[in-house]
């Protein structure tokens, strides 16, 4: 362990005064606005740039081996051509690391997001035959009902076998792309990757063949919209990876080194007062992921995780804001005494965890994350880990919303399903005629 990496992290307090630019990594705050571009994966489509995350290239005969002890998931039936979402904890069962995992062959892995370095770590300081290295890729997001018309204009019809989360590899303009069934909207698309050198190529392909479909250019200042109508718990936003407490000096000061930044781009704020770091962590089964914790094999948290699948505390909900309670907040601005702290619209323009106090009969019951418009349903929603004894649609709770040097409102909201929109992702791809 390197002490001086442990005196590196940052505490609760200096992360609440983490000033975290939220337009890092896409390509622009608004195209066509944000109501336009919300709108889009409901009734057309968008592509969406998150080259940003990083991405590496695990190989060799313990490469498996190695995915399986570290990961919760299974890999007793993961295919070639096939992608999966891939979850890694400590010993706590604290998420560690989550995201995209595709098998390329029989020895290679691709792991995108945060499991990229978690990955590499774990396999130098291990005993596995295996090699790892980072790619330069880039990565689009193409969602929506007329999104499969739109790539079709690009590949012709080969797309619409392609079972969901699963890949294939295909060509626009002469380049090879990966194309990849899933997204982050709750709605039918692939995501496109590809050597980033060719990236403005493909993106801008991909903007022509959607002239005549409508497609929208998705923003910065809207693009979290869709992970929180559909129930798509974001590092960052809802759940602070459990990289931040003692002893993991090693690791950050390792994912520097191999060009994967310190700690991320990352605050806190919020009316919730955590007395440790940890208290921003979360479970898989916190955050709804339980189904993909399989207990087939020895990986790192399972005793926890087991025991917590047996008997959950907190599972994830969505609430719905009083609209009356909410349109206070925003009248206070035109008034003589102190405001309350305003909200963002329509989602917070920082990159940081608001996490905001949920109480039932003034107990704390829950925490509210991810709190953003949905111009869609009419709506200001947030997604919310809940004590399971409140976690019934329909239970009246409330949010309070404001940090603790703020003016703070009492919100009364109302748990409902997430994910809050019909999850389409699984739609037969032929009913898009």
């Amino acid at each position: 362990m390197s002490h001086s990496g442990d005196d590196r992290l940052p505490t609760v307090e200096s992360l609440r005064q983490r000033d975290t630019d939220y337009h890092v990594g896409f390509r622009k705050r608004e195209f066509s606005g944000w109501v336009d571009e919300q709108v889009s994966w409901k009734e057309s489509c968008y592509i969406g740039d998150w080259s940003f995350l990083p991405e590496c290239r695990l190989e060799g005969p313990d490469a498996k081996e190695l995915l399986s002890d570290i990961s919760v998931n299974s890999f007793e039936n993961f295919e070639i051509g096939q992608a999966k979402h891939v979850i890694q904890c400590n010993e706590n069962g604290s998420i560690v690391a989550e995201g995209l995992l595709m098998r390329l062959d029989e020895e290679t892995y691709s792991a995108s997001a945060n499991p990229a370095f978690w990955t590499g770590y774990n396999l130098e300081k291990g005993e596995y035959d295996a090699d790892w290295r980072t790619v330069d890729t880039f990565n689009f997001q193409v969602q929506g009902p007329t999104s499969i018309k739109v790539l079709e204009e690009l590949v012709g019809d080969e797309l619409r076998d392609v079972e969901f989360i699963h890949f294939t590899d295909v060509e626009i303009g002469g380049r090879g792309v990966t194309a990849i069934r899933m997204g982050m909207a709750g709605e039918a698309g692939f995501e496109l990757q590809g050597p980033a050198e060719y990236a403005d190529e493909i993106w801008n392909a991909v903007l022509d063949a959607g002239e005549d479909h409508d497609i929208k250019q998705l923003g910065a200042r809207t693009v979290m919209i869709n992970h929180l109508e559909a129930c798509f718990p974001t590092r960052g936003k809802d759940y602070l990876p459990a990289i931040y407490h003692e002893g993991m000096g090693e690791f950050n000061e390792w994912k520097l080194e191999n060009g994967g930044g310190y700690t991320g781009i990352v605050g806190i704020a919020g009316s919730f007062e955590g007395d440790d770091i940890s208290d921003y962590y979360r479970t898989p089964v916190e955050l709804g992921w339980a189904q993909n914790i399989a207990l087939d094999h020895e990986f790192t948290g399972r005793d926890a995780l087991e025991d917590e699948v047996e008997n959950p505390r907190r599972e994830i909900v969505t609430l719905e804001w009083d609209s009356d309670d909410v349109m206070d907040v925003t009248g206070s601005l035109y008034q003589e005494e102190t405001p309350y702290q305003p909200m963002d619209m329509p989602a917070e323009q920082q990159w940081q965890m608001r996490a905001d106090k949920v109480l039932k009969d003034d107990d704390l019951v829950g925490i509210s994350t991810s709190r953003g418009y949905s111009y869609y349903f009419r709506e200001m929603l947030s997604l919310c880990t809940i004590d399971v004894e409140c976690k019934e649609p329909g239970t009246e709770v409330t949010v309070v919303w404001g940090d603790p040097d703020q003016r703070q409102k009492e919100i009364s909201a109302t748990v409902a399903p997430a994910p809050y929109k019909k999850d389409n992702r699984r739609t037969d791809l032929d009913e898009y005629v």
